[in-house]
């Protein structure tokens, strides 16, 4: 039998799909967590990549604004470790005590307020979105300046495949996308442990003479430009390597990805990219300066230093040439961070309704979709915007995460001195945030007094209308719950018409199949609608309903039972209430992702077993119409009609109005 034109399409672009991103995941399969979890390692490349790999542009840009002090590159070092301990150490204490995740923004917002949580919230989707675009543009320059300059002109497109590509790439899974670039990450790691240990064990002979050089330069710049004068430089130097430390925030966003037990494997994960950040940034500065690395016109710092030490090997040109390509592959595993942490980001601001709700969806392949395809949209945007400058883009960057790196130890130290009775330790745990929060608020107020004339500004403006978008979303979601609240209220103190009705359901019978969500006003008015605007036609009502698994539940099997539980008494609730108007009712429910797909395969199977029905749903309208609802309020019902006429279903949408 010759299939329709319609169905002939669909089967075509669901095998497309599958081939580009995968075939589903089963939700109910009882290992699914299991098997998209990571364990330390994995959580280490995924995470900890956007960390390390800026090792290829922090240290450089702290070096090169020392100008003429590079002596002062000693205490760089020291200060660039200590700060990567410092922030790492109170991040894991913030795993300790949040442990589902949500970064920064779940700690601000539960430790000072929302306010507080959603401008955290707002300055890291700036910071990933930026993360991508500096990462493959980075990526970019490194890969083209081994080309004829006569191929730059090719960069820009370059640079747009890969943001398609890893778009694709995240589509399928994080733990998928992980596991292809973990090879990268793993050359990285070796080359650049022979980079640095053997750079420093062929030089130790030159310590001693080099500490004793670091001293009388130290003294010299005492005498030229006083204390106060190398205060400034150290601090200027300091802060515009600040770079380094944008990643370490992403462990903590992103605990609902790894292998139980979380909080352990948070810690671990903290603990291998904390020691391997310091290591590698520490440890180019001290070579830098242990060669007498100076700058050169179109090469960096890690490129000059790798020909110097690799220059007597065997082959040396090609292993100093696969460690810089190292570096340039690595930024494509670091943009990873932008494509796993921002989605995780919106999908909880989503759920907390400063975003629209669709950034908590799923997709059949359990990612957040819309997430993914809105981060790889601004990485494209902001790569057209700034024609793939690198140094235009690195202006904007490393700003907005010391917003959330500062409000976040600020308020894990409101949070200890809130709990001191039930926490002995108090103290010692305090001491650790008091310290990053001095550091991070140094770092941010130099970086935006350096970088705000310069372009800096660009990222503020952006965060602050972000910010102003995400009040005005959040302000219409709360008028439409007022609103539907207030019909339920009015609407459950409709006395009974009739008895208590308890008879069985009967499938010879006129069958309303109602499709309703959690038990709210919403629900109710479907079902008063039927029963004014059709009297006396429909003896059964069936509920139809899908507990939506989306990012906020799916985190284990405890919350996925809990949503069922949830599901279920919702419905018993509905039935209770039609019994009491005189009316048998029963409910039919399932779990998914997908909402359309799950409930058409509900109201199938109970279309066969009531083959009298007609299926009714309901549909939020407001006065006065425009493109703002549309986008805040998906059109889930129109997608269910179209797929049950297409079936033969007859299925009718009722208004439901909202009166703001």
């Amino acid at each position: 039998m010759e299939q329709d034109p319609p169905e002939q399409e669909q089967r075509l672009s669901a095998k497309i799909k599958h081939a580009l991103i995968g075939s589903p995941h089963d939700i109910n399969e009882p290992s699914i967590f299991h098997r998209l979890s990571l364990i330390p390692i994995l959580a280490w490349i995924g995470l900890g990549a956007d960390g390390l790999s800026s090792s290829s542009y922090g240290p450089e840009e702290a070096f090169r604004t020392l100008g003429q002090h590079t002596y002062l590159a000693v205490f760089i070092a020291l200060a660039t470790a200590f700060t990567v301990i410092v922030i790492s150490y109170a991040y894991s204490k913030i795993i300790e005590h949040f442990p589902h995740g949500g970064g920064g923004y779940i700690v601000a917002t539960h430790t000072i307020g929302k306010n507080a949580g959603v401008i955290s919230g707002c300055a890291l989707l700036v910071d990933y979105m930026l993360t991508i675009t500096v990462s493959l543009v980075s990526c970019g320059d490194a890969i083209f300046s081994f080309l004829p300059l006569s191929f730059q002109k090719y960069k820009l497109f370059f640079v747009g495949c890969l943001i398609v590509l890893l778009v694709i790439l995240n589509l399928r899974g994080v733990k998928e996308s992980v596991t292809i670039l973990a090879p990268i990450f793993i050359i990285f790691v070796l080359t650049h442990v022979l980079l640095i240990g053997f750079g420093f064990i062929s030089h130790i002979g030159q310590v001693k003479p080099l500490v004793g050089e670091i001293k009388n330069n130290f003294q010299t710049g005492l005498a030229s430009v006083g204390a106060f004068g190398l205060m400034a430089i150290f601090l200027r130097a300091f802060s515009m390597g600040a770079g380094t430390y944008t990643g370490i925030e992403a462990v903590s966003n992103g605990m609902q990805i790894m292998r139980e037990p979380k909080v352990q494997t948070g810690k671990r994960t903290m603990v291998y990219l904390a020691t391997s950040l310091a290591l590698t940034a520490g440890g180019l500065l001290v070579c830098y300066l242990l060669f007498r690395i100076k700058p050169e016109e179109g090469r960096t710092l890690n490129a000059i230093l790798s020909a110097e030490i690799f220059k007597d090997w065997p082959l040396g040109n090609w292993i100093a040439l696969v460690t810089i390509l190292s570096e340039g592959a690595l930024l494509v595993v670091a943009a990873q961070a932008g494509f796993i942490d921002g989605p995780r980001v919106m999908s909880n601001m989503a759920i907390d309704s400063w975003l629209p709700r669709r950034f908590a969806s799923l997709s059949e392949r359990l990612t957040m979709q819309d997430g993914v395809l809105l981060m790889g949209i601004a990485a494209l945007i902001l790569l057209v915007y700034t024609k793939g400058s690198i140094t235009a883009l690195v202006i904007m960057y490393s700003i907005n995460v010391f917003i959330t790196f500062s409000l976040s130890q600020f308020g894990m130290s409101r949070f200890f001195v809130k709990h001191r009775d039930r926490d002995r330790k108090w103290k010692q745990h305090i001491v650790i945030h008091i310290i990053g929060l001095i550091l991070c608020l140094t770092i941010l107020i130099v970086t935006v007094y350096e970088k705000f004339g310069e372009g800096g500004w660009v990222t503020l403006v952006l965060t602050s209308v972000i910010i102003g978008l995400c009040y005005l979303i959040r302000r219409h979601y709360i008028k439409v719950r007022k609103s539907i609240r207030h019909l339920e209220e009015t609407l459950s103190n409709i006395p009974p018409s009739e008895e208590y009705n308890d008879n069985p359901v009967d499938p010879k019978d006129m069958t309303a199949i109602l499709l309703v969500g959690g038990f709210s006003g919403f629900g109710l008015h479907t079902l008063l609608s039927i029963v004014k605007n059709f009297p006396n036609v429909y003896r059964n009502y069936i509920y139809i309903s899908v507990a939506e698994v989306d990012s906020g539940s799916f985190k284990g099997i405890a919350e996925i039972e809990a949503l069922k539980e949830s599901a279920k008494k919702d419905l018993e609730k509905y039935v209770k209430i039609t019994r009491i108007h005189g009316f048998p009712a029963d409910y039919r429910f399932d779990i998914g992702t997908d909402v359309v797909d799950t409930v058409t395969e509900l109201v199938e199977k109970a279309v066969r077993e009531f083959p009298h029905s007609t299926v009714f749903t309901g549909k939020l309208v407001f006065k006065h119409e425009n493109p703002f609802q549309k986008i805040l309020h998906n059109e889930t019902a129109y997608a269910i009609q179209r797929r049950l006429q297409w079936n033969g279903i007859a299925t009718m949408i009722l208004p439901i109005r909202v009166d703001i």
